[in-house]
């Protein structure tokens, strides 16, 4: 396994307990950056292997509440990409987040639904939301994000900032830009609100590209249960004063299996369909 980290699994244990206080006590819900988190050249291996998303066959959102671009499963990840995500997935980098954020028996998920290879263009923006909360497949319950930014030489003039929100939706507590070896984790709930909704003013030729992992639990603190509202696709919500409007994506029989379709994996797809013939 290549040493992303320098000091190994001893340095990651001690970076999560000397920051686990800040963590938790972080508006406007629990969260933390990291800057110059990996080993540069590690990861300027896997900026290298990067693919133009909107050449392949990843999922392209367009609508009112989102225009990205993003990734299904790991088949498009160059070699030392697919590598280090599964480190990211892996019993160290677990027990990293375990300590820092204080969440017990951590799941990773191996089919990056929704996560993976993120890629914003010219224009594109991603409006403020809390995000879908059960994994679509294993039903497990969305805890944590980790977001790893790989835009070298990136311009405050070019936007793309990552916002955090209130619980209210009155303001924007905090933001990120999105620069380089830059690491961002966040607790997810149904008021964990954010996103990078203003369109991204970057030249032509550049984009923001990241890398996204979620990680779930079986089962969440009875204080993070919306009741009533148990089971969602990504909440939108409009920022006061923007004039911005949002499509409803609440979980509906037909919002759930357009969502399961843009996240999984083709060959998974493929794999179903077959099943499901062959028992007819």
């Amino acid at each position: 396994m290549p040493e992303y980290i320098n000091g190994g699994t001893e340095k990651l244990h001690e970076l999560a307990r000397q920051n686990r206080k800040k963590y938790a006590a972080a508006e406007p819900f629990p969260h933390i950056q990291f800057d110059n988190f990996f080993n540069e050249g590690k990861l300027k291996e896997i900026l290298a292997e990067f693919p133009s998303l909107i050449k392949t066959d990843a999922t392209k959102f367009n609508n009112q509440n989102e225009k990205k671009l993003a990734s299904k499963g790991e088949y498009l990840f160059g070699e030392q990409t697919k590598v280090f995500m599964h480190f990211l997935n892996s019993q160290p980098f677990l027990e990293f987040l375990e300590i820092l954020t204080g969440i017990e028996n951590l799941i990773p998920d191996p089919q990056f639904s929704g996560g993976g290879y993120h890629e914003i263009m010219p224009g594109g923006f991603l409006k403020v939301h809390a995000d879908f909360n059960k994994h679509p497949v294993y039903k497990l319950d969305r805890r944590l994000n980790v977001i790893i930014y790989l835009n070298k030489n990136w311009e405050d003039s070019f936007g793309g900032a990552f916002e955090l929100w209130d619980k209210d939706m009155k303001g924007m507590v905090a933001s990120v830009m999105p620069l380089f070896n830059r690491m961002v984790v966040f607790s997810t709930n149904d008021f964990s609100f954010h996103g990078h909704p203003n369109p991204l003013t970057a030249p032509e030729g550049r984009s923001r590209k990241s890398l996204a992992l979620y990680y779930y639990t079986n089962g969440r603190p009875a204080h993070e249960i919306n009741h009533g509202l148990e089971n969602h696709s990504t909440l939108f919500k409009a920022r006061p004063g923007a004039g911005e409007k949002v499509e409803d994506s609440l979980f509906s029989k037909n919002s759930l299996k357009n969502m399961v379709l843009e996240i999984t994996p083709p060959i998974l797809i493929k794999a179903a369909k077959s099943i499901l013939k062959g028992k007819k």
